[in-house]
Order: structure tokens, then C-alpha cells, then sequence
């Protein structure tokens, strides 16, 4: 009997959008050894290795490379046993899946293929192709009588107003929805197809529009954070922080080792640490109208990817120095653009650093990454006049803004919270002084 290989769950959120069978490392007929790696699958956030948990002969692939959006546990392709007759094949019926999901897979598969031919304007390609249907108003004169029969045949109900509009305009009744009493079509239902019909025309003179088939992680990062918007109530704190102190300390550290040089992103993560342990309370999650408070100070930092972005985790970093955490965020943010992060790495944390001061952004307003309180996000520094000591002197300014979840944590708190940050950003020598 056939050994059915299935669609692994390899992330949470796999069991709503399902997996991308992005390469198939064994072709049909090779040997396969527990351990081989036999595909890889794209989850929403990465993409890993498939490593096989049987031993045989590759006998069929089910699901072809390309194919998007496989439910968790359906069978992606069938193994048998070494000397198994393939005829057994023939007689093969999934009980790992129902025929309506089986219909849509196979026909998802039968789209890749296709697409791999040639895309919309018949050039070789390697993506889905996407097509539109619309309602299509008639070219020719629609007469009276024509419609009257029409109405007769179907027992379409129309207002007069409508109907006149319809007849004149040439649309086939035919084709419109009616939201009058009764469902009746009334002007309205008339106007707005003309209406919805001049855009699509205006859309079609256009040949450089292009549709765009989004991957796994574009629809997750869509779905979590529309969902976070929508059902976290957040509020923003704004502050301003002198760095020059952080400046020259990031400057002292990096020319003592060269080859081991900090950033100041690095110093924000042990600042954000060190802010935390103060106030615990910033550490937590709203879950089942319940808060959770985190134990482990676990920060993850926004990673952007070439289709959209990662957060791995800087683990206990109240606990770790400075070339420590520098060293580690180098490492995870290399691996998670090569798409080698293992889940456990970058699912989870307490608090999130979103810093974008690289691309001279002065201040920005990010969004709660759930099931998390708060997000911090940095802004570029920049010299500024400020006042200090009754004289107007020139100062490094960096702006930070932290999102919040109003569910678990207070203004209040959430303003102690940021002083306590802006005093460590200002006061760098302090992190040491305190770790030591």
C-alpha cells in the first residue's frame, strides 16, 4: 500500500494558509532514506526543509512545484516500499482528505502548470496566471420591446426610472443585482454598474498594470496585522532622546575590536532590556481577557525580507553584554535573509524594536505585532539646536514612538517606561554599570 507523505504543519499559521511546495529535491522513482531532504515548503515566514521520516521509492508526486496554499495534512506526493509493484497506484484513494479539497489542490496544480508555459501576454514565465471576470454591458441599442420581453421571460422587476436609464445606456438588465424592495432594480443598481463599467474600461487601457500573486508571508503579514488594527486599541508615545553619549560609546567599543563593531541598534535592544526589567509590566500579552507576564526578557527586531519582513528573537537580553547581543543579531539577521531561521527563532517574544533610522525616516508610528503589548520604533538622529543650561548648543536627537496595547499597559506605565529608556540612551555608561 502506498505511504502517503503529507503536508507538514512547520509553522502556527500553516492550518489557514497551507504551504508552498517551492522545490522538490527527489524526482519520481529516486530512493529515498529516512532524513532525506524531499522538498522544500514555504510557510508564511521562511522557507525550510522537508526532511522524509519513511524509506522507499518516490513513487508519484501529487502536488507540483509552485503550488500555493496546500492544507496542512494533505498528501503531497506517495512513497512505496522498495520492490512494491506501482501498480498499486492505480487503485490509490486518499483517506487523508476529502474530494473537495482534492479538487481544489489538483486544480491548483493544474494552474502552475499551465503558468509555467507563458503568462497573460504569452511570454515564458514561472508564476499563476490571474484572470478577471466582470459583467459586460451590451454594445448595440437595447429597443423596448426587446426589454419588455425580457422582463416577461425572467420576471425581472424594475423601476421605470431604471428600466429608461437601462434602455438607454444599452445594459442588459439581465445582468444586474436589484437592492429595491422585493429585489427590485432601481435607479441606483443601474447607476452603479455604469459606474463599476467605466472603471474596469479605464482600467484595461492601461497594458503596464501587472497582477501581482502575493507569497504565504505577504498574506500573513496582511491578515496579523489587519487584525491587529482592527481589534487592538493603541496609543502612541512620542519622546525625543540626546544621543551623542551613545554615539561616542557605540564609536569607543567598535575601534577596540574591529572585528567585532556595534551599532546602535544594539545599544537600543540592551537599553529597551534593561527598561523592561524595570517595568516588568510592559512584558506581557492580552490573551482571553487574561494578561500574561512574561518571565524571560525576549526581544525581536524587525528584519525587512525582499517580500516583506521577520522578527527574530534576541533571547534574555537583560541577561547578555553588548557584544554579545551584537554578535546574535548579526547572526539572526543573516540567517533570516537566507531564510535558515528555525521557527523557534523568531516565534514569540515579549516586545518588538522596529528601528529605521537607516533610511532616514525621523519618526514613524509602527503597528503591535499580537499577541505583544508594545512596539517600539526608532527614528534616524539627527542635529538639532536644543536648549540646555539656559544656552542653545547642537545635539544628536534620535525620536522613538511606542505603540501600545491599551488592554494591558497604562499611559502611565507606558510613559515610565519610555523615560526609563531615554535615560539609558542618554546615560550609556549606566547599562554597564548596572550588567557589572
Amino acid at each position: 500500500m502506498p505511504i502517503e507523505i503529507l503536508m507538514p504543519a512547520l509553522s502556527p499559521t500553516m492550518s489557514k494558509t497551507g504551504g508552498k511546495i517551492v522545490k522538490w529535491h527527489k524526482k519520481e522513482q529516486d530512493k529515498v532514506e529516512v532524513g532525506d531532504v524531499i522538498a522544500e515548503i514555504e510557510t508564511d515566514k521562511t522557507i525550510m526543509e522537508f526532511e522524509s521520516v519513511d524509506e522507499g521509492v518516490l513513487a508519484k508526486i501529487l502536488v507540483t512545484e509552485g503550488t500555493s496554499g496546500v492544507p496542512v495534512n494533505q498528501p503531497i506526493a506517495l512513497m512505496l516500499e522498495e520492490g512494491e509493484d506501482s501498480s498499486v497506484l492505480n487503485n490509490y484513494t486518499s483517506t487523508s482528505i476529502n474530494s473537495a479539497v482534492k479538487k481544489e489542490v489538483t486544480k491548483s496544480a493544474v494552474d502552475n502548470q499551465k503558468s509555467e508555459h507563458q503568462d497573460l501576454n504569452g511570454k515564458p514565465t514561472s508564476h499563476s496566471s490571474v484572470s478577471f471576470q466582470r459583467m459586460t454591458r451590451r454594445k448595440e441599442p437595447v429597443s423596448a420591446t426587446q426589454m419588455t420581453e425580457g422582463y416577461a421571460e425572467g420576471r425581472t422587476k424594475i423601476s421605470p426610472l431604471a428600466k429608461k436609464i437601462a434602455q438607454n445606456e444599452g445594459v442588459d438588465v439581465k445582468q444586474l443585482k436589484g437592492t429595491g424592495p422585493y429585489g427590485r432594480i432601481i435607479k441606483a443598481d443601474v447607476l452603479e454598474f455604469l459606474d463599476g463599467d467605466i472603471q474596469t474600461k479605464n482600467h484595461e487601457r492601461s497594458n503596464e498594470d501587472t497582477v501581482v500573486k502575493v507569497s504565504n508571508m505577504r498574506q500573513v503579514i496582511a491578515q496579523r496585522l489587519t487584525e491587529s488594527k482592527q481589534n487592538v486599541p493603541h496609543f502612541y508615545l512620542t519622546l525625543d532622546c540626546q544621543v551623542d553619549k551613545l554615539i561616542s560609546l557605540k564609536n569607543e567599543i567598535s575601534s577596540a575590536d574591529e572585528n567585532n563593531k556595534v551599532t546602535i541598534n544594539d545599544l537600543i535592544i540592551k537599553a529597551a532590556a534593561f527598561s523592561m526589567k524595570k517595568f516588568p509590566d510592559i512584558n506581557s500579552s492580552w490573551i482571553d481577557n487574561k494578561i500574561l507576564k512574561y518571565s524571560n526578557v525576549d526581544i525581536s527586531i524587525a528584519v525587512a525580507l525582499e517580500d516583506g519582513l521577520i522578527t527574530p528573537i534576541v533571547k534574555n537580553a537583560d541577561k547578555k553584554g553588548i557584544l554579545s547581543i551584537s554578535k546574535e543579531v548579526k547572526d539572526l539577521v543573516s540567517r533570516a535573509r537566507s531564510g535558515k531561521l528555525r521557527p523557534e527563532e523568531f516565534q514569540g517574544g515579549g516586545f518588538t524594536i522596529s528601528n529605521l533610522g537607516m533610511f532616514g525616516i525621523k519618526a514613524f508610528s509602527a503597528i503591535i505585532n499580537p499577541p505583544q503589548s508594545c512596539i517600539m520604533a526608532v527614528g534616524a538622529s539627527k542635529k538639532q539646536p536644543i536648549v540646555m543650561n539656559e544656552k542653545i548648543e547642537i545635539a544628536e536627537i534620535m525620536t522613538v514612538t511606542l505603540s501600545v496595547d491599551h488592554r494591558a499597559v497604562d499611559g502611565a506605565l507606558g510613559a515610565k517606561f519610555l523615560n526609563a529608556f531615554k535615560y539609558y540612551i542618554e546615560n550609556p555608561v549606566a547599562m554597564f554599570l548596572e550588567y557589572c
